[in-house]
């Protein structure tokens, strides 16, 4: 028989701590993101380069990152880097197993949004005089960037729910292990995870609508 008592007035007295713990868990989505960005862009070149001692790692990093389960990257950094004597801490380490999954499917996303760009644009920017690199900072990047944006915010959307698997190496500071360690002491277990899950659902929601914003405003033409 269904005897649960619910005890929300006790959940929302710890809505401040599971604030706090929110705002972690952006700062790592957010740092998780803009590392990833640099480090996929730098892959997404690799990717489309013609010399395979670069496109060999480029291959690699992304196979790994698309196809074994985030959780999986996130124990590597935490215990797997422990084994040859690297010490990450818990938030270091779902910041680079994070990190390294972003990398990994928004490298596609860029080398995807490059190859949308018609090359005799770049070869418009070399006819001006720009050398390779120029042409591919002033003309290449500004249209990727546009063309992979809403991508780009997906990904963000789901590094955000990635944090949560920091949980399984110690992490207790994100929304995810404040909301586990309350449960420990209070035992309202459907209240507090009910809380968190509505929590992520208004930041992911918020995330998702400043896209769409940012978007009508920037890409109208």
């Amino acid at each position: 028989m269904f005897n649960y008592t619910f005890q929300w007035r006790q959940a929302f007295r710890t809505l401040p701590q599971m604030l706090e713990g929110a705002l972690v868990t952006m700062e790592i989505a957010i740092l998780s993101m803009v590392i990833g960005v640099v480090v996929a862009v730098l892959l997404a070149v690799a990717r489309n380069s013609s010399s395979r001692w670069l496109r060999a790692p480029a291959t690699a990093w992304v196979e790994v990152a698309r196809n074994t389960p985030a959780l999986f990257q996130i124990y590597m950094a935490h215990f797997g880097l422990g084994s040859f004597g690297i010490h990450l801490s818990p938030f270091a380490a779902l910041l680079a197993g994070i990190t390294f999954n972003n990398a990994g499917y928004l490298c596609e996303t860029f080398r995807g949004a490059l190859r949308a760009i018609p090359a005799t644009q770049a070869r418009a920017g070399r006819s001006l005089g720009m050398g390779a690199a120029q042409a591919f900072r002033m003309i290449m990047l500004p249209q990727m960037f546009r063309i992979a944006f809403l991508p780009t915010m997906n990904q963000t959307v789901w590094a955000i729910l990635m944090t949560s698997l920091g949980v399984t190496v110690g992490m207790n500071t994100d929304l995810t292990g404040v909301t586990q360690d309350l449960n420990s002491r209070t035992f309202r277990t459907f209240e507090l995870f009910a809380l968190a899950a509505v929590l992520y659902y208004l930041i992911a929601k918020a995330v998702g609508l400043g896209a769409r914003l940012v978007a009508w405003r920037l890409f109208r033409y």
